[in-house]
């Protein structure tokens, strides 16, 4: 067979089911190997990027990474910001890239640029093919790299006379192995220091929506009661019904779950990762006494020197601690702090709820109307925006990967394309992606994607006519902000044009019953609401003016 097939058989062999992209002329012989398999579906995109978005999606839904394709030059230049935020929020992926002719590369010539180079410092891996009997090893390598803990993206480039070479080589077998596991002398210690605590607390981040590690997690609270303070990418790790769900952190500002933090005499963090929420954010005097329970070590910051850490797979260590736990004997606790905060969270997420103001529509108003429409699995998707903040702060989750929030690299443009993905993967649920006018117009063009494969999706818009995070940092910061207004479409005409539902929602009481009508409509809907952003300075100042009493 050709390269070009035998890197089609190799992915094939490790189970891709989905590349996402645009070709060119340099993977032609690529693409028409692809177009054999009956394993691989190639989905095509409308942008580079998002085909990047969609990759990422369906690897945080799965745990299994899909492929997105663009050829060299700028098709490899506009993977690149999807790639990254799928890097850095963790999610597996296979970069798949054309590339001129191997003849060619060390000198100037049309369209080459260093693709391994620019994806290097985005990527867990970057490597081109330049001998056909390299493959197998570089497609086993790529995926197990993509996979591993923290999971990410690694990238694959194919020279265009190197995909038409014949070859003998053969795809190599899968071989799953188990991750470490913790040392079990320091999961002794880590009980010696639960027995020693009064007022622990659990700050979860990122790894903990693996589906073993959040069942392992919520049976640990069940027993010890200790409560939850979940990052934005861990909603859902506990059940928001739950008593020990103390909701979630990382509005830079301090908040009120910030309150069982600064109570906590044992800080414990499972799958935390930094690049959500800094520990200067909670541990500004560096007096915290810390557990880190990961995959991997302790990222090196002098805000987080951990006294211990267990190091190995997450789920396996929650596991042998639950099953031990009788070993810990009677603890006294005192879980007053922790009770106030989720009371005084609760009271504050139903603010609103039931507001029936005609004009602009308050930012609870939306998240609560749509966390009574969405089901326990449905699945909500945010971009990047001031919205943001608010689905963080207003929308919780009872199941893991329910609320899907980009947080590391934080990427617009990336909800839409997200939910096609998030559509494929679990076609039997409501998928809801909530998108700024900024954001949402930054991949527009995948309305068509999403008309031609007929998605079952729902696009909320929060319309301001602005930059609207930006806005409110900039008044935060200078009292005032910069000109960041612009003009927006007609968006029921957009929406038609493309071929979807369309609705304009303009008094609140309306929005409930117009969002579980676009949830009945076959193919993708459209609702676009005018938002209140009047909302963002006054929860800047119940922010600032909260005083914990400890």
């Amino acid at each position: 067979m050709k390269t070009s097939e035998l890197l089609v058989a190799c992915l094939e062999e490790e189970g891709i089911e989905y590349i996402f992209g645009i070709p060119g002329e340099e993977n032609a012989d690529f693409m028409m190997a692809l177009e054999q398999s009956d394993a691989i579906k190639f989905i095509l995109t409308r942008h580079e990027q998002g085909a990047a978005f969609m990759a990422e999606v369906y690897g945080r839904l799965t745990g299994t990474p899909a492929g997105c394709l663009g050829t060299l030059g700028p098709g490899a230049t506009n993977l690149i910001t999807g790639v990254a935020d799928a890097n850095m929020d963790r999610a597996p992926m296979i970069v798949l890239t054309g590339q001129g002719a191997s003849t060619r590369l060390h000198k100037e010539s049309h369209q080459i640029m260093d693709v391994v180079a620019m994806f290097k410092p985005v990527t867990k891996w970057a490597t081109t093919i330049l001998h056909p009997a390299s493959v197998p090893e570089i497609v086993r390598k790529a995926v197990r790299l993509a996979r591993s803990e923290k999971p990410g993206a690694c990238l694959i480039e194919l020279p265009e006379d190197i995909a038409k070479i014949d070859t003998d080589a053969k795809p190599m077998t899968p071989h799953r192995y188990r991750r470490p596991v913790a040392d079990p002398e320091q999961i002794d210690k880590a009980f010696t220091m639960l027995r020693a605590a009064k007022r622990p607390i659990i700050l979860a981040g990122n790894g903990c929506i693996r589906r073993r590690a959040s069942a392992e997690l919520r049976r640990f609270c069940e027993t010890t009661g200790i409560g939850v303070i979940n990052t934005f990418m861990a909603k859902g790790c506990v059940d928001m019904d739950a008593d020990y769900c103390l909701y979630t952190i990382g509005l830079q500002a301090k908040d009120v779950v910030s309150c069982a933090l600064d109570a906590a005499d044992l800080v414990i963090t499972l799958g935390y990762d930094m690049v959500e929420y800094h520990p200067r954010l909670w541990n500004k005097e560096k007096d915290k006494q810390i557990i880190h329970i990961d995959f991997m070590p302790a990222e090196i910051d002098q805000q987080y020197h951990p006294e211990l850490e267990l190091v190995g797979d997450l789920a396996h260590t929650l596991a042998t601690i639950n099953d031990n736990i009788d070993t810990l004997g009677a603890v006294q606790r005192n879980l007053s702090q922790q009770s106030a905060t989720r009371a005084e969270m609760q009271r504050q997420l139903l603010e609103y709820a039931d507001d029936e103001t005609e004009g602009l529509i308050r930012p609870q108003k939306v998240l609560a109307d749509a966390r009574a429409v969405m089901g326990a699995e449905d699945i909500l998707l945010s971009d990047v925006g001031a919205h943001k903040m608010w689905i963080a702060r207003y929308y919780q989750c009872h199941e893991p990967n329910t609320c899907l929030i980009p947080n590391g690299f934080c990427s617009m443009g990336f909800a839409l394309p997200g939910a096609i993905a998030a559509a494929m993967v679990h076609p039997d649920r409501n998928i809801l992606a909530i998108c700024g006018d900024a954001g949402f117009l930054m991949n527009v063009q995948e309305m068509e994607t999403a008309k031609r494969l007929n998605s079952n999706i729902v696009v909320m818009v929060w319309e301001d006519n602005a930059y609207g995070l930006i806005a409110w940092k900039q008044q935060n910061e200078f009292g005032h902000h910069t000109d960041l207004a612009f003009g927006n479409p007609n968006w029921m005409l957009l929406a038609e044009s493309f071929g979807w539902h369309g609705h304009h929602v303009k008094k609140s009481v309306e929005l409930q019953d117009t969002l579980k009508q676009a949830f009945t409509e076959s193919g993708p809907s459209l609702i676009v609401i005018p938002i209140d952003y009047r909302e963002n300075m006054l929860l800047t100042e119940k922010m600032g003016d909260i005083v914990c009493s400890i």
